[in-house]
């Protein structure tokens, strides 16, 4: 109950305060779900993303059962001025955890003081205690947003962003030359089919490549109640695009729209027809999609550091490479924090395991994994 919460975080902050220089601020953690100041307090925030936003939280909580909830030092019935949003995992196999947030590129902590995030922080060590979960992450864009007490980077990544404020020419004369522009020209001579929309029509053909695929690479698909979810909460707001050969369905990528960035979420294809240039082909027309509708940014997402190949198939875009990581907090128990990421890790199988038994696999095994 709100006036519950309210009164503990007081006690807590209360107890806490005899060893900080400045008088701490209640922290109060509302539901990002159904409190109708979240989303419009993402609208003012410059830094808010796709994965902050109710549309994404919602398909994260109903597919895999994680509880959505944001820490903030605004008092209940006046507007948001900072929030940090989180899910709680609770896995029998994984262990308990605070997650920022589960299958996301990004998400930053949304506060513009620091001695508030500091706040906010401090009231997070506590209820790590409390509630015993075994450690909480968090994935800023930028990792001058890590720098705050208690935690320490554990993983590093990159992203890649390309700016889409110069007209198209410009655009396609950035382009590497012979990967990227003489792919594109080599698809529309080659007469590729394309299609886009929705679930009704396209994701079907979308998650039969998803599942070819994630089966070549020995990793299981999500599940397709993920993406179902995902399209319910999002609308026209995401969007698939379909490559076809002779009406085969070869290439596809899954976009989702926020503000004025279009993120590069999905993507999945068939190997002997990449000599058709049928991924440059569906970016290329993502891109000009994009560009009418006046969009200015396009997230390409996470590459793993040392994923040389995607990261340069990303930069042959033009797409501008930043360093991020994770951060953790300490964890409570460091014997099993160790198993559960050498668990975690080994979420891969061969991959001549049938497809049918890797959906399976997905279905089971992705909720312990955020």
């Amino acid at each position: 109950m709100p006036g519950y919460e309210c009164r503990f975080y007081h006690r807590l902050l209360y107890s806490a305060s005899q060893n900080r220089d400045h008088t701490m601020n209640a922290v109060f953690h509302i539901n990002p779900l159904t409190d109708p100041r979240w989303p419009d307090f993402l609208e003012r925030q410059p830094r808010a993303s796709v994965f902050h936003t109710p549309e994404w939280l919602g398909p994260l909580h109903a597919t895999y059962g994680y509880l959505p909830l944001a820490y903030t030092t605004s008092p209940p019935h006046v507007p948001l001025k900072n929030g940090w949003v989180f899910c709680e995992v609770r896995s029998w196999l994984t262990g308990r955890r605070l997650v920022s947030l589960p299958f996301s590129d990004h998400c930053d902590p949304l506060a513009d003081d620091p001695a508030a995030l500091e706040d906010i922080a401090h009231t997070l060590q506590e209820e790590r205690q409390r509630k015993n979960w075994d450690y909480i992450e968090f994935r800023p864009q930028s990792p001058a947003l890590g720098n705050i007490s208690g935690f320490e980077l554990r993983q590093r990544f990159y992203l890649h962003k390309l700016d889409l404020r110069p007209t198209l020419d410009q655009i396609f004369r950035k382009l590497s030359e012979d990967s990227i522009q003489r792919k594109i020209r080599r698809a529309e001579r080659d007469g590729l089919g394309y299609e886009e929309g929705g679930p009704e029509t396209l994701l079907d053909r979308f998650y039969m490549l998803l599942c070819r695929t994630r089966q070549r690479h020995g990793v299981p698909p999500q599940p397709r109640k993920w993406f179902t979810n995902l399209f319910s909460s999002f609308r026209n707001r995401a969007i698939i695009r379909l490559a076809s050969k002779d009406g085969k369905p070869v290439g596809a990528l899954l976009t989702i729209r926020f503000k004025n960035t279009l993120i590069y979420k999905y993507s999945c294809g068939e190997p002997e027809y990449f000599k058709h240039g049928t991924m440059q082909f569906l970016l290329w027309r993502a891109i000009q999609d994009a560009k009418a509708r006046g969009m200015e940014e396009l997230d390409f997402g996470r590459s793993d550091f040392g994923d040389d190949g995607l990261m340069l198939y990303k930069e042959r875009w033009g797409a501008v490479r930043s360093e991020t990581g994770y951060f953790q907090c300490y964890p409570l128990h460091p014997a099993r924090h160790r198993f559960f990421g050498t668990l975690r890790s080994r979420l891969g199988m061969p991959s001549y395991v049938p497809q049918g038994v890797l959906a399976v696999a997905g279905r089971l095994l992705y909720r312990h994994f955020g």
